[in-house]
């Protein structure tokens, strides 16, 4: 019997070359026109509704080159113990932060799109040492936090076939790797997807919890449909017309945007930070719910691994996970429908894209915990870390 692959720690140390290679590429930005606008806007009012308006592009262009700091980003990510290992002919790169406490609980937490490791700087640890943090020993979590296949400091994928099911699988081989037999598993946007399909394959996890709950309307919903339905419905209409094109263009030609966004700097961060304005509980700027900063930290992190191709190609490979239709030559290891038996806590925040009701997602899931969030948008743990922590340690004390 050979051993299994050796789990190689991992510290972030991008080249100053790289640094010095996306300042010149900024200041070399070819820009187009500004967008067009309503006759009746103020003046110096940011319109959002072509895109990521120009004015607005260029101050954080400008920001991005001259006072941004990698470095900060860096040695805050560094704090934390980080891996890379072998899973199937891929590299993956993992944080796994360790509690003090003995009898912690381990847990798996996935980011999405265009989501990074980044997003969790703020929970790993209230999560791992939470009698620094305001809560007792017995809520502690071991933390493991790998980057997607395709993101981050993972590995690219050479082949097809890397879809939610294939990650699932993996990630179940990590927490096994790991010395883990019983987890939990967190996630949001494909990171919920991958949860959900981590859920469905019970092996080793026993409960899993999501802030991007997958469902669908109910039949009552279709013909006396509440307030809340209404309002879901809405949800649903506004992002199919005005805001999933980026979803379209990266499950059927992930190749042809990818040029772009791994050539220009300007082109990944307007990519992404169109979605934190859209998608965060910012009341029209991005910069209400996140700092400029913590922004860049995410964008960066996908500029300095040239991620913005591959990242995409997640949607390709698995564009059925959220009910689309996929294309063909997909892996047939992706989303699957059964219902997931396993219990599941759900923090459904405010400004997610389009909030999914509960009863259009008890079909799916065994809902044990839910709550409904005050505040937040699709980015929990990164916009509302407190709140987001208070749910995980409510939701998973349910089921040590």
């Amino acid at each position: 019997m050979t051993d299994a692959p050796e789990v190689v720690p991992f510290r972030i140390d991008v080249p100053d070359e790289v640094l010095t290679d996306l300042r010149d590429r900024l200041a070399r930005t070819r820009w187009p026109e500004a967008e067009c606008v309503p006759p009746e806007r103020a003046d110096g009012e940011l319109d959002w509704d072509q895109g990521i308006p120009l004015a607005y592009t260029r101050e954080l262009a400008a920001y991005w080159a001259e006072d941004y700091d990698w470095r900060r980003c860096e040695a805050a990510l560094n704090r934390f113990d980080q891996f890379t290992t072998d899973i199937d002919g891929l590299d993956v790169h993992f944080i796994h932060q360790r509690s003090p406490h003995a009898n912690a609980m381990p847990l798996v937490i996935t980011h999405g799109w265009p989501g990074s490791i980044v997003e969790f700087a703020k929970i790993i640890d209230p999560l791992t040492n939470p009698t620094a943090h305001g809560g007792t020993a017995d809520q502690a979590f071991h933390v493991v936090c790998p980057s997607l296949p395709g993101y981050g400091f993972s590995g690219k994928p050479a082949t097809r076939g890397w879809d939610v099911g294939r990650i699932a699988d993996a990630w179940e081989t990590l927490m096994l790797r790991l010395g883990y037999d019983r987890y939990g598993a967190q996630g949001g946007d494909w990171g919920g997807a991958v949860t959900a399909e981590i859920g469905r394959r019970v092996g080793h996890c026993a409960a899993i919890h999501t802030n991007f709950p997958i469902g669908s309307p109910t039949e009552e919903a279709k013909r006396n449909p509440t307030d809340e339905d209404k309002a879901a419905f809405a949800g649903l209409n506004y992002y199919r017309q005005w805001d999933n094109g980026y979803f379209k263009q990266q499950a059927t030609r992930p190749q042809t945007v990818g040029y772009g966004l791994v050539d220009s700097p300007v082109a990944q961060l307007a990519w992404i930070v169109e979605k934190f304005q859209s998608w965060t509980d910012c009341d029209g700027h991005p910069e209400n719910a996140l700092t400029r900063d913590e922004i860049l930290d995410n964008v960066t992190l996908y500029w300095v691994t040239g991620t913005g191709a591959s990242s995409a190609r997640l949607y390709w490979e698995s564009t059925a996970a959220f009910g689309s239709s996929g294309g063909q030559e997909r892996s047939d290891r992706g989303s699957g429908s059964a219902r997931i038996e396993l219990p599941t806590g759900v923090a459904s925040f405010p400004k997610e894209i389009g909030p999914t009701p509960r009863s259009w997602c008890e079909a799916g899931y065994n809902i044990t915990h839910w709550t409904t969030m005050p505040r937040g948008g699709h980015f929990a743990a990164f916009e509302q870390p407190e709140l987001f922590v208070d749910d995980v340690r409510t939701f998973f004390a349910t089921v040590r």
